[in-house]
């Protein structure tokens, strides 16, 4: 029977690694977002960067993991067979919270996460033992540390507006003093804004990457016999001062006499500092739990007594982790880091956010994003009347973006912010991040380094117009998502704690194989649409820079929209005949994400036409005129999907035999005419394309036909309303989606020179 710890032992080492991978993918984004998203250097030397940092912040990390055995719950109420379910709780609970997260491509923080788990996992455990022991509710507070969930909570809310606010401000007044010809400005500036971005950041690392390791506990002569930690604590002014000093006469050497780039070295240093801090605190979330399961196995095997039996006051001590062990967990941090696509995932949704410049938006805008930008919007009128003109005029100069002359290669890709607001979100998320070490608040890094980065976005102007409601949106989807990890992590721990306790020999293989099923069908959905982003089917923008080239490039989307417009009218005609309401919903999901993808590139007109010469203005025109026939024909596709699948599924009659068959006629009609359509394209054989228009008559004849029929029914026999509207919608959509496939035909047939030959936009070797 006892063995059956032995084995949680096991599985728990088993989720630490499985955990290390899935974490260190959402906190990625803490240390990797402003690098990247500057291009201040090749990605292959941010990874380098950052996986020094990650590796050497991991064997440093902090001696024993204080938040998982007693920051959150009193160890020693509780005993060794209840301590072990609510550690295998936290970490079952844990590996699937994350990998959600990293799923859907959103940040979160690991600390709150873990933090929320442990307290759901001790407060359920809690209350089994008062109600087996007969106690009160308010007894739970002697098994939890309350006043530290509670610093925690009010860490959360206080991060988000410290954090965007500093950020916003300090963003503001360097692009102020620096402009965007930052690079141009004189020795002194570049070496002044360096010498305070290096001295934060060094202190940073410091005070957040070194002082809770083991060596910071230990006395230096050169110390006069006191520790690393207090001299950090109580020199705070002389170190910054002197540090100041040194690295802006340092930075000014380089700039003047060396001609480096000191923005860039800044970006390297604040994401290694970033990182060596990560690994250095965080590695607690991830190997934290099991290391103390383990510390506890030991003492009970030792101990000789039951399992129910043996207190865990020995949780309360503290025990040096092994360097040997801090050293495995580091390697799988940095192999995750450099093969872990959900990583990038959760990096682009941060760099999405912050883009300068248009990027395709992932969220949808909402009453909060609207009613925000209004009051923004509102407040911005306002300071323009109180500041006077001249003033005005200067601020707008400042942040005045220069305008990049693009070559036509559309690989091409500008950064996403320059390096003064990379050097800016790595030094205030240093500085706020040290602060808050320093007063011992609960703070998370993954908090603090996004709404910072959202702070420099919306004070560097990069929400404007255009994209303001939609970036508002995401910061608020993502602020939710954080509160939703807190309560999600509570109950969900505090579930499985239940479940757990309920029978522990059942339930523990039962929750352990249920956890790594879910891991595995994660792990393949997100291949799967990794792999259906790259599919063949999907639509492609328009590079060329002819009529002829857009033709030819063209003729791919057109027969990918046929094949999966054809298929979607044939689901529909079938879903209706048969009332499969499964069959009708999978339709209308197909026919959205076809009518998304017409939609953005409807979306990359604006960059079309900006990258045509004036002798190629022609083939804009055809691109926009087959772009609205796309439109058209995916617009009446999904009205016939929306209204088949809205008839079915409120169980209306179904239609009559003879209708049913009559749809089975224009279906067949309508697929001879796709896959004809198909073949001409896919073959690029335009000259086809004049075949098919001869049949034009034959199918509108058909069509016309079958409405007609249907108004002697109506008049005659039909009495079912709904039929009636259903079959005029089906008939008249369908006739829609006819001219405009005939519209889109002729414009290829009218358009099309076989004696010319297609030019195609010049690529940029570089």
């Amino acid at each position: 029977m006892d063995n059956i710890y032995l084995y949680m032992i096991i599985a728990l080492a088993i989720l630490a690694v499985a955990d290390l991978v899935v974490g260190v993918s959402n906190d990625a984004v803490n240390f990797l977002n402003s690098a990247i998203g500057s291009k201040a250097i090749s990605f292959r030397t941010i990874m380098i960067v950052a996986s020094a940092g990650v590796a050497i912040g991991a064997v440093f990390s902090s001696g024993m993991m204080e938040v998982a055995r007693k920051g959150i719950f009193n160890p020693g109420e509780f005993m060794f067979n209840e301590i072990m379910i609510i550690f295998m709780a936290v970490m079952i609970t844990d590996i699937l919270l994350l990998d959600f997260f990293n799923s859907i491509g959103m940040p979160t923080s690991t600390t709150v996460s873990i933090v929320f788990e442990l307290l759901g996992a001790a407060v359920a455990m809690a209350l089994i033992k008062i109600g087996h022991d007969g106690g009160s509710f308010d007894d739970v507070v002697g098994y939890i540390n309350t006043s530290k969930a509670t610093e925690i909570i009010l860490g959360i809310l206080l991060s988000v507006v410290v954090a965007f606010s500093i950020g916003a401000l300090v963003q503001w007044f360097s692009r102020l003093l620096l402009s965007y010809n930052f690079e141009k400005k004189a020795a002194w500036v570049g070496a002044l804004f360096g010498g305070m971005a290096i001295t934060a950041i060094t202190y940073f690392i410091f005070m957040k990457g070194l002082k809770g390791t083991a060596y910071a506990s230990q006395s230096f002569d050169i110390l006069g016999g006191g520790t690393m930690k207090d001299f950090l604590e109580h020199q705070v002014f002389y170190i910054i001062l002197v540090s100041l000093v040194i690295w802006s006469i340092f930075s000014y050497a380089l700039i003047a006499f060396f001609k480096t780039n000191i923005y860039k070295l800044i970006i390297i240093l604040g994401t290694f500092a970033l990182a060596l801090a990560f690994a250095g605190n965080d590695l607690v979330n991830f190997i934290g739990v099991p290391i103390a399961a383990f510390n506890a196995f030991e003492q009970w095997t030792l101990s000789g007594l039951p399992a129910t039996s043996f207190p865990m006051d020995v949780l309360a001590e503290k025990v040096p982790t092994n360097n040997l062990l801090l050293f495995a967990a580091g390697m799988i941090m940095v192999l995750t880091l450099w093969f872990s696509t959900k990583a990038k995932n959760v990096v682009k949704t941060s760099l999405d956010l912050a883009s300068q410049g248009a990027t395709k938006e992932r969220f949808q805008p909402n009453f909060l994003s609207r009613g925000f930008v209004r009051v923004a919007v509102g407040l911005s009128q306002m300071t323009a009347y109180v500041l006077p003109n001249t003033w005005q005029a200067k601020i707008e100069k400042q942040f005045e973006a220069p305008v990049i002359s693009l070559p036509k290669d559309k690989k091409y890709e500008l950064p996403a912010f320059d390096l003064v607001r990379a050097a800016v979100n790595l030094m205030v998320a240093a500085v706020l991040i040290s602060i808050a070490t320093s007063y011992k608040l609960p703070l998370s890094t993954t908090y603090v380094t996004f709404m910072v980065a959202m702070g420099t976005s919306l004070a560097d102007r990069a929400w404007g117009a255009e994209s303001a409601v939609y970036r508002v949106a995401g910061v608020i989807n993502v602020i939710g998502g954080w509160f939703f990890t807190a309560i999600s992590a509570f109950l969900a721990a505090a579930l499985v704690a239940y479940l757990l306790n309920l029978n522990l020999h059942v339930m523990f293989p039962l929750l352990l194989v249920a956890a790594f099923g879910l891991l595995l069908r994660n792990y393949i959905s997100h291949n799967k649409k990794s792999k259906e982003s790259k599919a063949e089917d999907s639509l492609t923008k328009a590079e060329s820079s002819s009529v002829q080239g857009v033709i030819h490039e063209s003729a791919k989307n057109i027969a990918n929209v046929v094949k999966r417009g054809n298929k979607i009218y044939t689901n529909a005609i079938r879903g209706l005949a048969k009332q499969d309401l499964a069959l009708l919903k999978k339709n209308k999901k197909q026919v959205v994400k076809l009518s998304d993808e017409v939609d953005e590139l409807r979306d990359n007109i604006f960059y079309f036409i900006k990258n045509l010469d004036e002798s190629s203005i022609g083939a804009s025109n055809f691109y926009i005129n087959i772009l609205g026939y796309l439109q058209d024909m995916t617009q009446s596709l999904e009205y016939i999907s929306k209204v088949s699948h809205k008839h079915v599924n409120n169980n209306h009659k179904k239609l009559k035999f003879s209708q049913i068959k009559e749809l089975k006629e224009v279906d067949d009609k309508m697929e001879l005419l796709f896959n004809e359509t198909k073949a001409a394209f896919d073959s690029q054989s335009f000259e086809k394309i004049g075949e098919i228009l001869n049949d034009k008559a034959k199918v509108y004849g058909l069509v016309k036909e079958k409405i007609q029929k249907q108004v002697e029914r109506t008049r005659t026999e039909e009495s079912s309303p709904k039929n009636t509207t259903l079959y005029f919608s089906l008939l008249l959509e369908t006739k829609d989606l006819l001219n405009a496939t005939m519209n889109l035909l002729e414009e290829y047939h009218d358009s099309h020179d076989s004696s010319v030959i297609p030019a195609k936009v010049i690529e940029n070797e570089e």
